[in-house]
C-alpha cells in the first residue's frame, strides 16, 4: 500500500502545479459599468499580473462579442510585440491605452463614440503557459438634442390647445417638462402633462395664460431646451370677415361687369360707323355742283375767245363779243344777279395783242334782257 500511496501524491503534486502553473496569470477583476456619451471617448479596462511560470510570448487581444451565436466574434485590435489595429467599425478610433501594454496594462480606449459602438466586449491575454479573458459592456447613450416646441390649437379665450415638446435626437429613454418662465411663472391650473410625449394640454385657455413657456428634454445623459410663445387673444368675428369678403367680391363682379358693357358697346358703335362709311363709298356718287359747271363752261368758251381776238380786228369785236355771250347756258343765267360769278380772265400764254394790232376792250357782263349790269 506505501509503495501505491507514494504514486498517487507525486501524481496529484504534478497536476496541481500544472494548474497553478496555467492560472498564472491574472487580470485585475472589474464590475464597473461602462456608458459613453456620443462623441465622446471612454476607456475600457483589461489590466494584468503575470506570474514567473509565464515564460511565452506575450500575445492581447480584444474582440466585438457578435450579438448572435452563430456568428464569430470581431477583433478590434491586438498586440504582439507592437499594436496592430483590426478593420472594422472602430477602424481609426481605437488605440491602447499604455504605450506598453506588456508591462500589465491592456486597456483600450475608444474616440468619438457611436452609438452603434454599444456592446460586449472581449479581452483577452496570454503567455504561456498562462491564458486569461474578461468580458465588459459598453452602452452609448445620444444627448437629446433639437428640442423643437410649438403650439397646436387656436390661441383663442375658451378654446382648448396643446403645448407640444419633441427631441430630434436623443437616446431612450427621455422625458420632458414644462414651466412658465413670464407672465404669472405658473403653469395654468388645468395644464395637464405627459412627460412621456410631452405634450402640455391646456383647457379653456384664457389671457392670463398669454406669456413664455419653456420645455426640457432629459435623459441619462444630458438635457436640452426650448422655448415657445403662447398669445391668447379673444375669438376673431368671423361673421364679419366673411360678409366683408362676400361684398367685396360682388363689387368687384358690378365693376367688371360694368366695364365688359361699355367695351362691348363701344365696339359696336365703331362697327356701325365703318359700315356706313362703307355704303356711302360704294352706293351714293357725289352731286354735281351747278356752280362749277357753269363756271367750267364760261371758262372754256372766254378761253377760246380770248385765243381768236388775234384774228379780230376793232370793228367786228363788238359784234363777236355779243354774239357768243347769246350763248350762255340758259341755267346759269336763271341765278339772280348777285349769283352770278364775277370772271376774272386767266392769263393766257399767246401772241401778243398789241404787237398785231389788236386793242384791248373790256367786255361788260349782261343781265338776262340785255341790259348792262
Amino acid at each position: 500500500m506505501a509503495p501505491l500511496d507514494s504514486a498517487l501524491v507525486r501524481l496529484l503534486f504534478i497536476s496541481l502545479s500544472c494548474y497553478a502553473a496555467l492560472n498564472a496569470l491574472e487580470l485585475a477583476p472589474s464590475d464597473k459599468k461602462y456608458e459613453g456619451i456620443q462623441g465622446d471617448k471612454i476607456v475600457l479596462d483589461c489590466k494584468f499580473i503575470l506570474a514567473p511560470e509565464d515564460i511565452g510570448t506575450l500575445d492581447i487581444e480584444w474582440f466585438l462579442v457578435a450579438p448572435d451565436a452563430q456568428q464569430a466574434d470581431q477583433m478590434i485590435i491586438a498586440f504582439n510585440g507592437k499594436p496592430y489595429p483590426q478593420d472594422g467599425p472602430l477602424k481609426g478610433r481605437v488605440d491602447f491605452v499604455s504605450p506598453t501594454p506588456e508591462e500589465g496594462d491592456a486597456s483600450i480606449i475608444i474616440s468619438n463614440l457611436k452609438e452603434s459602438d454599444s456592446g460586449t466586449y472581449q479581452c483577452k491575454v496570454k503567455k504561456m503557459p498562462g491564458s486569461q479573458n474578461k468580458k465588459v459592456t459598453l452602452n452609448v447613450y445620444v444627448k437629446p438634442t433639437k428640442t423643437r416646441c410649438y403650439v397646436e390649437g387656436k390661441q383663442e379665450i375658451g378654446h382648448d390647445m396643446n403645448l407640444r415638446c419633441m427631441a430630434t435626437e436623443g437616446s431612450s429613454p427621455l422625458s420632458y417638462s414644462w414651466v412658465k418662465v413670464s407672465g404669472l411663472e405658473k403653469l395654468p391650473a388645468t395644464a395637464t402633462l405627459d412627460a412621456t410625449t410631452g405634450m402640455l394640454h391646456v383647457k379653456n385657455a384664457s389671457q392670463e395664460h398669454s406669456g413664455t413657456y419653456k420645455c426640457m428634454s432629459k435623459n441619462r445623459v444630458g438635457t436640452d431646451e426650448c422655448i415657445v410663445m403662447l398669445n391668447v387673444v379673444p375669438p376673431s368675428n368671423t361673421a364679419g370677415i366673411v360678409a366683408g369678403a362676400i361684398i367685396g367680391t360682388l363689387l368687384f363682379l358690378l365693376v367688371l361687369g360694368v366695364l365688359i358693357f361699355f367695351c362691348c358697346r363701344k365696339q359696336k358703335e365703331k362697327k356701325y360707323e365703318k359700315e356706313i362709311q362703307h355704303e356711302i363709298r360704294e352706293d351714293v356718287a357725289p352731286p354735281k355742283s351747278r356752280t362749277s359747271t357753269a363756271r367750267s363752261y364760261i371758262g372754256s368758251n372766254i378761253g377760246s375767245n380770248h385765243s381768236s381776238l388775234g384774228s379780230l380786228s376793232p370793228s367786228n369785236i363788238d359784234g363777236y363779243s355779243k354774239a357768243r355771250y347769246n350763248h350762255i347756258p340758259s341755267d346759269e343765267m336763271e341765278r339772280p344777279p348777285s349769283q352770278v360769278p364775277t370772271y376774272v380772265p386767266p392769263k393766257v400764254a399767246g401772241p401778243n395783242l398789241s404787237r398785231m394790232g389788236a386793242i384791248p376792250v373790256m367786255i361788260p357782263a349782261q343781265n338776262k334782257d340785255g341790259s348792262i349790269v
